[in-house]
């Protein structure tokens, strides 16, 4: 953010916001995976956002992909503001993370390759007083639809939240090696959950196509053994 000078104490923005950089040889845009349009929080102590791996050295300098011709680059953003608020202020509680104890929560999931529902959710678990559950869509969710796995953790009961109340969480979901246990395929993120953003995950959490090749492990006599690790670290709550 370039300017806050003129906002007064307090505010905060909600943005979603996707960054690009210009192929010049296909007229098209590369837009990575991570930065496909989270909504992120600007305030006063967060005053920017972005990626430390956007794209490798390499591949941006190569002038075959097109992103690095003439010694010219074009770098783009698209960005929505969702919402803009001045808070009043807020009482934050903090853990280090060292000190957090995760609850590790098992999921093992029959006749996987015969599901046919779109989503499915696990049994409610609780951690850090919170109670939690995984979403999962076997056959990928919005961009993700029919290449991938798409998985979540979600709050399974906003009735105890109010507005203004947020929990930060780190977390991590896996699906298991059930051959080689060292090779688990996982994903791992921290974040505020709060009413207007109950879930957190990845639309592409892992190809279906290597999910299901035989040897790989993720799938043995048609189980599939998924597995969310929560540590809650904060929580903020309005005054």
């Amino acid at each position: 953010m370039a300017d806050s000078s003129s906002f007064g104490s307090g505010w905060e923005v909600f943005v979603i916001f996707r960054l690009f950089v210009h192929d010049q040889n296909e007229d098209t845009y590369l837009i990575p995976q991570d930065a496909m349009g989270n909504e992120r929080r600007f305030h006063g102590l967060k005053l920017e956002w972005g990626f430390d791996q956007f794209i490798p050295l390499k591949e941006f300098n190569d002038a075959s992909n097109g992103y690095l011709v003439g010694d010219t680059c074009i770098f783009g953003a698209e960005v929505f503001v969702k919402e803009r608020n001045i808070v009043k202020g807020e009482c934050l509680s903090m853990k280090k993370f060292t000190s957090a104890s995760p609850y590790k929560y098992v999921w093992k999931i029959k006749n996987f390759s015969n599901l046919e529902a779109k989503s499915y959710e696990s049994e409610v678990f609780v951690a850090g007083d919170q109670k939690w559950k995984i979403q999962l869509y076997p056959k990928g969710h919005r961009v993700a639809s029919g290449s991938h796995i798409s998985m979540y953790l979600e709050l399974a009961d906003l009735s105890t939240i109010t507005r203004g109340f947020k929990i930060y969480v780190h977390f991590t979901l896996r699906i298991r090696n059930q051959v080689q246990s060292i090779h688990n395929h996982y994903k791992t993120a921290s974040d505020w959950f709060r009413t207007s953003i109950d879930n957190w995950g990845w639309h592409k959490f892992i190809e279906l196509s290597y999910l299901n090749k035989a040897g790989n492990g993720f799938l043995v006599n048609d189980v599939c053994i998924v597995e969310a690790e929560v540590s809650v670290l904060g929580i903020s709550e309005a005054l």
